[in-house]
């Protein structure tokens, strides 16, 4: 199993936030390679702050992944919105905890460089994010 150096910043008092035991549990699903990694909780208004400045989008997403260095590991940094995702969840009708799981491998593969702008790539991602989830005992996000 590849090294992982890991930190969790939270930055919202939102309920039912995951602990960082159960975020690295998640990273290590989707984990290929020596990783340092920094996941950072958020509200709203830093969430649409940091989307606005690095993708010129006015809203608060999921979540974001930055991806600092590829070599000689793999290191980032994945901010989820807390208030988005818990939202997100209640819309989607699945259980939070199952929603910052998806997330949190979701973040995990665009930091690996997998990407779902095109379509073949959304595919590959998908199966990777199926797989993993279903690795560690939850469904698939994308069944309806």
């Amino acid at each position: 199993m590849p090294q992982l150096d890991f930190s969790l910043q939270l930055a919202s008092q939102a309920a039912g936030i995951p602990s960082a035991s159960q975020f690295r549990r998640w990273v290590r699903a989707a984990l290929r390679v020596e990783t340092s990694l920094a996941i950072r909780i958020v509200d709203e208004e830093e969430g649409r702050q940091l989307n606005a400045s690095y993708r010129g989008k006015d809203y608060a997403t999921n979540v974001l992944t930055f991806p600092l260095t590829e070599q000689p590991l793999l290191m980032g940094d994945i901010v989820i919105c807390a208030p988005v995702v818990a939202r997100e969840a209640m819309e989607q009708g699945k259980p939070l905890l199952a929603h910052y799981a998806h997330m949190t491998v979701h973040g995990v593969l665009h930091l690996h460089g997998y990407d779902h702008e095109i379509d073949a790539q959304a595919d590959l991602m998908e199966a990777m994010e199926v797989a993993a989830l279903h690795k560690l005992g939850f469904a698939n996000p994308y069944a309806e």
